[in-house]
């Protein structure tokens, strides 16, 4: 699949200079970014859902050491 995007011409030399410096086509860079931050919203969006269970299911956290000290660590 193929696809174009209007970029500013700061905003081409930015991600031309960014590609470069990665040793990586444009466009492989564009991908990169791009599946990047599709890994990083769906990481933090099972991240928020899982701390909502956690809170929702009443549990409590203790310090580390009372763990340590009950495994004889």
């Amino acid at each position: 699949m193929a696809f174009s995007i209007r970029l500013s011409k700061e905003e081409k030399e930015l991600a031309e200079s960014y590609a470069k410096l990665h040793s990586m086509s444009l466009g492989e860079a564009f991908k990169r970014a791009l599946f990047e931050k599709i890994e990083d919203e769906y990481d933090t969006t099972v991240g928020e859902e899982a701390y909502r269970e956690y809170l929702e299911s009443g549990k409590k956290s203790r310090p580390i050491e009372e763990l340590w000290e009950e495994l004889k660590l």
